[in-house]
């Protein structure tokens, strides 16, 4: 953690620090800034929904990354040795340990459907190219209501922001793709089976609609739960006819699933 370069995996005092020597280039530098504004300044005199994620960039509990192509091949393998790294760090450094990876802006404005598309090829790519085997009590099918995106061998919950939600503003990222993953032991004790998981998830229900100004998206709901599919929420539609309507990652638990050259590290850059 905290290695030189670009797609480094990095604490909040490191990015910073960084941040302040010119270390990294103008569109990472916007990319974090933009993010802690989001997070920590209020809306409208309404605070970011997420508490958890407000008290995370807060005290330093997040894990942060930048990747310069959602379809390099390269950019994309470092990217999957950083978020290894980040579900063999992420219980020693802190209770809920996030990972935020910024992504670099296109060239041009892109379309829902086109973040789409990314996010799904970015999440593709790191199940074949991951060294670990899907986690047996996982399934296959994402139409499972246990369904979950897992790689490294655990299960986690990958959240989108991206510039097309210019509705549903706690979902709003002016300059591209960003996708913050969390593993679900971060969601010890507040899960929906848990009286303080029903309480928070009742105050962010809340906290979104006012400070999106709309009611929270249909397709929300809980990992489990008869007729809540999780693959809906790692990217909400703003248009629907943008929205896939089926989950367009095939997961195998054939391992390896491609060369195992490739599911080498790649040389940090």
């Amino acid at each position: 953690m905290n290695d030189p370069g670009l797609q480094s995996l990095v604490d909040q005092s490191t990015l910073r620090s960084r941040i302040r020597r010119g270390d990294l280039p103008d569109w990472a530098v916007s990319h974090y800034e933009t993010f802690r504004k989001t997070m920590l300044d209020d809306r409208d005199d309404e605070p970011f929904p997420c508490y958890f994620g407000i008290e995370s960039e807060r005290q330093g509990d997040a894990l942060y990354t930048f990747v310069p192509s959602t379809t390099h091949p390269d950019a994309l393998l470092r990217f999957r040795d950083t978020l290894l790294e980040y579900v063999e760090e992420f219980e020693g450094f802190s209770e809920r340990a996030s990972l935020v990876a910024f992504f670099k802006p296109p060239g041009e404005e892109l379309t829902e459907a086109e973040y789409h598309e990314q996010l799904w090829h970015v999440l593709q790519f790191l199940h074949v190219h991951d060294p670990e085997p899907w986690p047996e009590a996982i399934p296959t099918d994402p139409d499972d209501p246990h369904w979950e995106f897992s790689f490294g061998g655990e299960p986690m919950f990958p959240t989108t922001r991206a510039p097309f939600y210019e509705r549903r503003m706690s979902r709003y990222c002016p300059l591209g793709l960003e996708i913050t993953f969390q593993p679900r032991k971060v969601f010890a004790g507040i899960t929906a089976d848990t009286e303080a998981g029903q309480q928070a998830r009742e105050v962010i229900k809340r906290r979104i609609e006012a400070y999106d100004g709309v009611c929270p998206h249909a397709d929300i709901g809980d990992w489990g739960v008869d007729g809540d599919r999780e693959w809906h929420q790692y990217m909400l539609s703003a248009d629907p006819d943008q929205a896939p309507d089926e989950c367009p990652m095939t997961v195998s638990r054939t391992h390896p699933k491609v060369d195992p050259e490739l599911l080498k590290p790649r040389v940090k850059a």
